[in-house]
């Protein structure tokens, strides 16, 4: 085993953004990585053009001192299954699947030490957001090490408030990414040209969560600084907040989330 070497499974849209990110900042070089994928990503086939090695016997598995495991939930016990007589007896496992317990995780992969991560697709630039629960010392410091140069990583002692941390950040763009077509498709609505729409809307929001990661300013009170009395912004805001349905909305949204999470594991 390599105490270097990385076993990536699963290099779909999250494991793709990972090895990007990790090319991109270096917690992972290239040819201490491989990959195992039937259906690897442009990320991952561009790996190999660095040295990362896609889909080996069998046997190389057992050359990795971290397996992560960034297949989808309800696939991750087929693969476990699939790869655990490889593995190093002292790999650690490191779990992006949503939902999935960690002794689950531990008991398929033969009793190995385990981390849980829920990153976002944004590790990819360097910006992403990373949850991080493990009962091991050790099992964490290997996910840091990993992750710590992706982005935001936050500790969480509870495992079951993974299930939250999925709903709210790792699902979260989505939710952003939904605010933004719709901020576009209201701009046609009013008038706009649907292209014209499209920039304003996302130059606006791109430029609002920049502003707001500059500093350490609360959401709330950036909120203030631009919403004069009686103004325009005034007037959206109380169709938007004002009988508190969009708060009651992303609640709602973020429940719903928290169920599938626990369902999927």
């Amino acid at each position: 085993m390599d105490p270097r070497t990385v076993l990536l499974v699963g290099a779909g849209r999250m494991g793709g953004a990972m090895i990007e990110g990790w090319r991109v900042a270096g917690p992972v070089s290239m040819d201490e990585l491989i990959v195992r994928d039937p259906h690897p990503s442009p990320e991952a086939r561009r790996a190999s053009e660095y040295g990362a090695v896609l889909d080996p016997a069998d046997a190389d598995l057992g050359r990795a001192a971290t397996v992560v495991l960034a297949v989808k939930p309800q696939l991750w016990r087929q693969v476990a299954a699939e790869i655990e007589p490889f593995l190093a007896p002292d790999a650690i496992i490191v779990s992006v699947a949503a939902g999935v317990a960690g002794a689950d995780i531990a008991a398929a992969l033969g009793g190995r030490l385990v981390a849980r991560v829920m990153p976002t697709t944004a590790v990819a630039i360097g910006q992403g957001a990373v949850t991080i629960h493990s009962d091991s010392d050790e099992a964490r410091a290997r996910a840091h090490a990993l992750f710590a140069t992706l982005g935001s990583v936050v500790d969480v002692e509870d495992e079951a408030l993974m299930h939250a941390a999925t709903a709210v950040s790792g699902s979260g763009p989505a939710y952003l990414y939904a605010f933004v077509e719709a901020l576009e498709a209201a701009g046609v609505k009013a008038g706009v040209p649907a292209a014209d729409a499209a920039t304003l809307a996302r130059a606006t929001v791109s430029g609002a969560a920049a502003l707001m990661a500059a500093g350490d300013t609360p959401p709330a009170e950036l909120r203030r600084q631009v919403t004069s009395p009686g103004g325009t912004t005034a007037a959206g805001l109380e169709v938007l907040t004002g009988s508190g349905d969009l708060q009651q909305l992303l609640a709602e949204t973020v429940a719903a989330a928290v169920r599938r999470s626990k369902e999927l594991g």
